[in-house]
This record gives C-alpha cells, structure tokens and sequence, in this order.
C-alpha cells in the first residue's frame, strides 16, 4: 500500500511537499497538487484512505434524475442513503454533475482531493466520462443502475427488471392479452437496455409473438407517448407497458384524447410506482421499486466496499403493484 514517502519518492519531492498537496494547502501551486493527487491515485493510496475509520465523508453524484420533491424518482433513494449512512455517522454531500463537470474532473481526484471515502452514482448515462474511469477506479463507488465489470471497488444496486418486467406481462397475458406494446425509456442506458431485453424473453417465455412495430425507445418523459401511442394503436395493441410511470401518464392521456377507455379499451401498466401512479385517473398498475430501501442498500453495500469486501451486485425485488389500469381484453 502506497504511502506518502512512496509518492513523495516517485516525483522526486518533498514529503512536506506531498502532505502539502494532498492537504490542500495554500502555498502549493495547482499544477503540482494536481500531479500528487493523480500519482495518489495510480499508486493505490486513494484505496487506504477511504479505509480510515476517521474519514467520514461520502459523496453522492446525480444526474439525468429529479429529486428535490417527494414526487420526484429520486428523492426517496437519496434519502434512504443518507438515513443509513447519517445512522453511522457518515456525512453525504449530495453534488448534482454534468457532462462538462465530468471532463473538467478526474472523479478518483476530485473524491481524494475531497475528503471523501466513497462514492454513490445516480442517473449516469451509458457514455458520460466518468462511465470510462470507473472501469479502473480505487474508491469505493456504488452505480444506481450501472454496472462495472471487473472492478472489485464498484458495485451495482438496483431492481430485478426481469423479474419486474415478467411479472407485469403474466399479469396482462392471464388478463387475455398478447398484442403487447412496449414504450421504453432513453437509448443509452443500461436500465433501458435491461428492460427492453426483458421484455423480449418475457414475451417469449409466455409463447407471445413481439411486433417490432410496438417495441420502441423514447424517452423517460410523458411526452414520448404522443409520437409512439398513434402507431401502436393502428398494429393492434391492447395493452401498452412502459418504461417508466411518468411515460405511463402519457400514454393515458394520450389515449383518453382519441377517445379510448381505460382499462376496457386498452390497457397500461407502469414501472417505479412513483406517488403519480396513485393519483392518476384511473389508477396505475405498475411495477414497484421500493426507493427507500434502495438507498439503504446503497449505503449498506458502500461500506461494504468501503470495509474491503468486493460485492459485484445488488438487486432488490420488485412488487407488481395492480390497480384500476388494467383489465381483461375481450
């Protein structure tokens, strides 16, 4: 395990000159604070500090997701994380990113130039920047959604989508159905991936035939049903599953325009289980994600990590939720 004296050793400076650096003193110019804490990172010495039972601080990185009202995806998951790790006296500095923000900073330095022990990430996207570093990075990192292969320091926490989506299309073939239309979220994404591949041998394991025409990416938005509903409409569906609620609500109103009744016209089923599904008209059913315990296992798997123990994944079971939104074709 890399030491200061190892560092110090390697760039032919100081020790003073590295604690310096590392400490983020004044008097150390940017450009060779910079140079320590990348070399910091490449010789391991990152890994030892986050496993100092006195370096108490965790980031939590989001982006693409909302979460500052308790309707929003993901106020509940940011919330379990910080109940448990508030709980064991961990404090979570919540830091929204952007793809620039990713380009401007190396994420293993900017956690160590930080004080930070660890790391949970929310909502990246497939190709942001930081996607490529996690593949060799020393810290502790847990990804919402997104996988790592090969990096004992990285773990992936989410929902069983297959077990989710399986469940939603027995639900709608024990109901009669089997023109079964599947409104996805945003290309880029591995739980759009996952869900779209699940569709595909749920279908298959229920004997249904998948029409490419009523298999589609869109976006995570309500707004995607207006361009989708039409064509699944005229190739015969009779019922619409969705990637997530909020695209569920879209495609309700959609077909409440053109005059069709839910659930006895056709029928639509959701994924998350957000407070929207409750509050539409008629009730969504729709596969559960229990947020909260999400975030808790989040922060249960991080310390993990944090504590040595390499844990590739972590899955939460889903719970088909069945409310007014579906019902039997005839």
């Amino acid at each position: 395990m890399a030491t200061i004296k190892d560092i110090a050793g390697k760039l032919g400076i100081s020790v003073s000159a590295v604690s310096k650096s590392l400490n983020g003193a004044s008097d150390i110019s940017e450009e060779l604070r910079q140079l320590v804490l990348d070399t910091a990172v490449e010789m391991g010495y990152s890994t030892k500090r986050s496993r100092k039972e006195t370096h108490r601080r965790l980031a939590l990185f989001i982006e693409n997701m909302d979460y500052a009202s308790e309707n929003d995806f993901g106020y509940d998951i940011i919330l379990g994380f910080k109940q448990n790790a508030f709980k064991n006296n961990w404090d979570v500095d919540v830091i929204p990113v952007t793809p620039t923000f990713q380009l401007q900073e190396k994420y293993d330095t900017y956690l160590l130039k930080n004080g930070y022990s660890g790391a949970f990430i929310v909502g990246f996207a497939l190709n942001d920047e930081w996607m490529k570093q996690f593949n060799f990075t020393t810290m502790p990192t847990v990804l919402f959604d997104n996988f790592i292969r090969n990096n004992p320091n990285t773990c992936y926490v989410g929902t069983d989508n297959y077990e989710g989506i399986d469940s939603a299309i027995e639900h709608l073939y024990e109901l009669g159905h089997e023109k079964i239309a599947f409104l996805n979220g945003s290309l880029h994404s591995m739980v759009s991936e996952q869900r779209q591949d699940a569709f595909i041998q749920g279908m298959s394991r229920h004997g249904l035939k998948v029409n490419e025409k009523l298999l589609v990416y869109g976006y995570y938005v309500a707004d995607s049903a207006r361009y989708h509903v039409p064509t699944f409409l005229e190739n015969g569906a009779t019922a619409i599953m969705c990637g997530n609620d909020l695209i569920a609500s879209g495609v309700i109103e959609e077909c409440k325009i053109r005059g069709l009744r839910i659930p006895d016209d056709i029928s639509v089923v959701g994924f998350d289980d957000i407070p929207l599904a409750r509050a539409l008209t008629p009730k969504l059913t729709t596969v559960n994600q229990n947020r909260i315990e999400l975030g808790k296992g989040s922060y249960t798997t991080l310390a993990s990590l944090i504590s040595g123990i390499a844990i590739s994944k972590t899955l939460m079971r889903p719970k088909l939720m069945i409310r007014d939104s579906t019902g039997r074709h005839t």
